[in-house]
Formats: structure tokens, C-alpha cells, sequence
């Protein structure tokens, strides 16, 4: 399931709860912290860096880890090709990065036409579990938002500029989450996003 219980309760399995009763703002720079190659490096409102990934291979690789900050893997993100239109499948990954059930994925993603049915471009869709989302394309080349079925935002993503307005750059955005979300799952889902589009 996307939602999780909040940090404050104890939760049931070994993993800990990516999530917050509260809407949070993180802060994405498309590049590794390794020599600032291909990948994703994750900021959290007090500068402290949260999730990234470290994509050596060419931009849009078949299989990238989404991992914290000390390298513990959350999510393995793969590839799948199937017949003239492929997706992506996530593996939620728990202790020594060891995934979970690898036969059956966390998340499926797959790529959709154009439509502006949640105004903008219908990009892609999401299935975790029997919930269902959409990456929705806004106007301007790095916008995007994650809609669930009632057409409710649970994350939307947008160029960040400096406090005096400036912009700070096509690699570099501001990414809102709303309460009760899973955020380790909806970085995974910006990284399929930012796979998708060969920004990652």
C-alpha cells in the first residue's frame, strides 16, 4: 500500500516509516553525488540529504537503486520489456538490501498517451497494490505531479528558484509530498519518471 503508519507509532515490520503527518518539501538535484554523474541526489527541507541514486551507466539505465543516505537500498527499479511497450517494476527492499519477493513488484509503472484529463499530459500508470496513480506532465520541461484516482495531488514536482526568484536550473527541483504518504515511494516514482524521460 502507498500509505504507511506515521513515525510515531511502532511499526509492525523492521523497516522505518517514510512518512510524516504532515505535507513535506524536499529538494531534488537530477545528479549522483559521485563526481555528479547520472542520478539523483535528495534534499530534505534542513539541507540534509535523504535518498539518492547513483546511476553509473548511461542516463536511463535498465536497473537503478533508490537508497538513503548511507547507501541502505529502499527500492530496486527494473525494466521491463514487454511486447512494443515495456515499463518499470519496483521492488521495496528491507534489511542488508535484500529485496522482497522478488517474483511479484511493489509498484508497476507503464507509460500512457497524451491526455489532459488531470490538466496536462497523462504520462504514466502507476498500480501499488490495488491503489492506482498517474504521473501527470505540466507545462514547462521539468513540472510534473502524482495524482491518486480521485484526482487528489499527492506529489508535485517544480523547477525551484532561489528566494529572489531566480531560477536555479533545469536539474533542480522542488518536490512537495502530501501527509500521509509513503516518501520512499514516491521517490521511486520520480526516479522511474526521471528514467522514463532520460533525466536520470
Amino acid at each position: 500500500m502507498a500509505k504507511v503508519y506515521p513515525q510515531e507509532q511502532p511499526s509492525s515490520s523492521s523497516d522505518p516509516a517514510y512518512m510524516t503527518s504532515k505535507r513535506e518539501t524536499f529538494t531534488l538535484w537530477m545528479k549522483s553525488l559521485v563526481y555528479q554523474t547520472n542520478g539523483c541526489t535528495v534534499y530534505n527541507t534542513t539541507g540534509d540529504i535523504v535518498y539518492r541514486v547513483d546511476n553509473y551507466e548511461k542516463k536511463g539505465s535498465s536497473e537503478v537503486h533508490l537508497m538513503d543516505l548511507r547507501g541502505k537500498v529502499l527500492f530496486t527499479i527494473r525494466r521491463k520489456k514487454l511486447l512494443a511497450f515495456g515499463g518499470w517494476e519496483g521492488y521495496r527492499c528491507r534489511i542488508h538490501g535484500s529485496c522482497v519477493n522478488e517474483e511479484k513488484p511493489w509498484f508497476r509503472v507503464k507509460k500512457c498517451y497524451k491526455s489532459v484529463l488531470f490538466m496536462g499530459d497523462l504520462a504514466c500508470q502507476v498500480t501499488v497494490g490495488y491503489d492506482k496513480y498517474w504521473i501527470v506532465k505540466l507545462a514547462g520541461k521539468a513540472a510534473f505531479r502524482i495524482v491518486n484516482t480521485d484526482g487528489d495531488i499527492v506529489a508535485e514536482a517544480k523547477p525551484k528558484r532561489s528566494s529572489s526568484g531566480l531560477l536555479l536550473g533545469d536539474d533542480v527541483l522542488t518536490l512537495v509530498v502530501a501527509p500521509q504518504m509513503d516518501h520512499s515511494l514516491i521517490m521511486a516514482l520520480v526516479i522511474v519518471y526521471g528514467l522514463i524521460r532520460r533525466r536520470v
